[in-house]
């Protein structure tokens, strides 16, 4: 035989050599999740080893996580039911305590990078995306809502805005508003292809953000749906996003890489709280190793063609690393 493909895994030195895709600690942010209040540590059943923090615990949480190597975070509020309201005006606040971690964070960690979460679902009574009207989610009345958010976010020192509501319009409207107002720096992380899936449900018990009525399908994309995500990301990119979002990522590698080879911009992908609880269901069990799984998965979301990753494995896997 002149080919033996074998030869080239015959020992860890020829299969590093050889490997086609490389994941590194620097490819991933890690999402955290922030309550106000103080001396607060507060478990999330359906995602071990997952917490809200108060801001006090959250600065030492990330002082740790940069010890091992992580410099990229994103942070998502938990918001106490008598802040919402229908207008979410909590979420631009001057007051608003998300606002003022993002500005503490950035002061502590200047050489971080730090992402936020422009959506009305964590300050909204309704715990939709947008603006509900009669019963309906009303597209155009959400945007400047939105923008609101994002520039209240950007005045506080955020790095990259993640606005993920799937309001049509919403990456142009708020990238005006933060040239308007001299943020001209300040990126944009669309998430482009949200797909209406089930592996939210963790996340929605950390935030308590459920929607009280219906679901999000009129909004976020149909995961029968392929073709559809080209549409969002060609929007996206001529609305001035920086870097394109597929969410969820391990159900949806096909769209990651079809989005990968149709745009020559950045591309993420978020490893969702229920992939991640799956994994940690499955190895409790013992059916499955978690540090291999978890590797496995994240590798199979970089193969895809992501070049970033949001996950909740990233503090393992950057203690894996170490």
């Amino acid at each position: 035989m002149n080919q033996r493909p074998r030869r080239n895994r015959k020992s860890a030195n020829v299969r590093e050599m050889v490997a086609e895709t490389n994941l590194k600690i620097e490819d991933l942010i890690y999402p955290l999740f922030i309550v106000d209040g103080s001396n607060k540590k507060l478990p999330i059943s359906s995602m071990p080893n997952c917490f809200r923090w108060s801001l006090d615990l959250l600065l030492k949480e990330i002082e740790t996580c940069g010890k091992l190597g992580i410099n990229n975070f994103v942070l998502f509020p938990a918001v106490e039911n008598h802040l919402k309201d229908k207008t979410a005006s909590y979420g631009y606040d001057s007051k608003n305590f998300y606002l003022k971690a993002i500005h503490t964070i950035k002061n502590n960690f200047p050489e971080f990078t730090l992402m936020s979460d422009v959506a009305m679902d964590p300050y909204s009574i309704d715990g939709h995306d947008g603006l509900v009207i009669n019963g309906e989610i009303d597209n155009d009345q959400s945007l400047p809502i939105l923008c609101k958010m994002a520039l209240a976010q950007a005045e506080a020192g955020i790095d990259i805005i993640g606005p993920s509501d799937m309001m049509d319009g919403r990456i142009g409207a708020i990238r005006e508003t933060l040239d308007d107002n001299e943020f001209t720096s300040t990126s944009i992380m669309s998430y482009t292809a949200k797909y209406a899936s089930a592996f939210y449900g963790p996340f929605r018990d950390a935030l308590d953000s459920e929607p009280k009525f219906g679901d999000k399908k009129t909004y976020q994309m149909d995961p029968r749906n392929k073709s559809e995500s080209l549409i969002e990301a060609e929007l996206d990119e001529l609305e001035g996003a920086d870097i394109l979002m597929i969410k969820p990522a391990l159900s949806y590698l096909d769209v990651i890489q079809t989005i990968k080879k149709n745009s020559n911009l950045p591309i993420s992908a978020y490893n969702v709280s229920g992939e991640y609880a799956m994994v940690h269901a499955a190895a409790e069990k013992g059916w499955l190793d978690y540090n291999q799984t978890f590797n496995e998965v994240l590798t199979s979301i970089k193969r895809a063609g992501a070049d970033i990753i949001l996950t909740y494995f990233a503090k393992d896997f950057a203690r894996l690393k170490k």
